[in-house]
């Protein structure tokens, strides 16, 4: 190589240095967006889910979802109340919850509670509890919930009437605490009748398609809370490795799972918004 080529030694340390401020600012960039931005920046996901079975009388029948609040130090009244009300603007036919109102904090589920009680549906609010909720106190909150009209949904079912047409809307207890009963959720329900199941955990849906199910709503994985580009999700908790984020399909069943609106330790969130759902059913037989 000939000396036309080679930098002068004061040079190159000065490119050199100035390259190392370059990556620090970009890295300290990064880290107040992941930290301080991104975990508020709420994203309104609508979503078509066609179901095979759905009756027409049903088809556009929607449901707002909203999952994983884990209300605590990082997330507080302040941004559930920004998400109850955007589920509200959208006038949803019912509102599911699919688990993870506090993180091992009992004494928020009663502010939490009292927030989510603002939600509006023509069909109701309905929930079941997450691993983080038995984790803290299942009957606690359960009550709380229940206070502020929203019925938790604990291996049981219930009738959804819309346009003359019935859909069944089955919850399950947490499938990580082994509390699940899904045999006792279905019970009474015809096999022909459509049913949406709310479960915490989404790879429960193998499980589930073994039944005549035809849609479950799911959170818990949060979508990883950091997904890299051509990469996908860094970390994923057990029973939310298979279906970690939107819609999939397990057999013949749909699965959607909510990347959630909280965050657990370490709370950050990269190229993986807090969500609101609406989904919309349509009839696709």
């Amino acid at each position: 190589m000939s000396k036309h080529n080679n930098l002068p030694r004061r040079q190159f340390l000065k490119l050199a240095l100035s390259a190392s401020a370059g990556a620090a600012t970009l890295a300290a960039g990064g880290s107040v967006y992941s930290a301080l931005i991104e975990p508020q920046w709420l994203s309104i996901e609508r979503v078509q889910v066609p179901l095979a079975r759905l009756p027409r009388e049903l088809d556009g029948l929607t449901i707002a979802q909203l999952s994983d609040l884990h209300h605590g130090p990082y997330i507080g009244d302040e941004e559930i109340r920004v998400a109850v009300e955007a589920v509200n603007r959208l006038q949803p036919d019912m509102i599911v919850l699919t688990g993870d109102y506090v993180t091992r904090e009992v004494d928020r589920i009663g502010d939490c509670a009292r927030v989510l009680g603002g939600l509006q549906s023509r069909r109701g609010v309905w929930a079941v509890l997450g691993n983080h909720d038995h984790w803290t106190d299942a009957a606690t909150i359960t009550r709380a919930l229940a206070a502020n009209s929203i019925q938790v949904l604990i291996n049981e079912a219930a009738p959804i009437d819309h346009n003359g047409r019935r859909l069944w809307l089955a919850g399950v207890d947490d499938v990580w605490q082994q509390s699940c009963d899904l045999d006792r959720a279905m019970r009474g329900i015809a096999p022909e009748e459509v049913t949406v199941l709310l479960a915490h955990e989404p790879d429960f849906a193998d499980e589930a398609a073994r039944y005549p199910i035809d849609l479950q709503l799911s959170g818990h994985s949060h979508g990883g809370q950091v997904r890299l580009p051509f990469y996908g999700a860094l970390i994923l908790p057990h029973l939310g490795r298979k279906y970690p984020m939107g819609l999939a399909q397990a057999g013949g069943l749909r699965v959607y799972t909510n990347r959630g609106l909280g965050v657990v330790s370490p709370p950050v969130r990269f190229n993986c918004r807090p969500e609101v759902t609406l989904l919309t059913l349509r009839s696709s037989g």
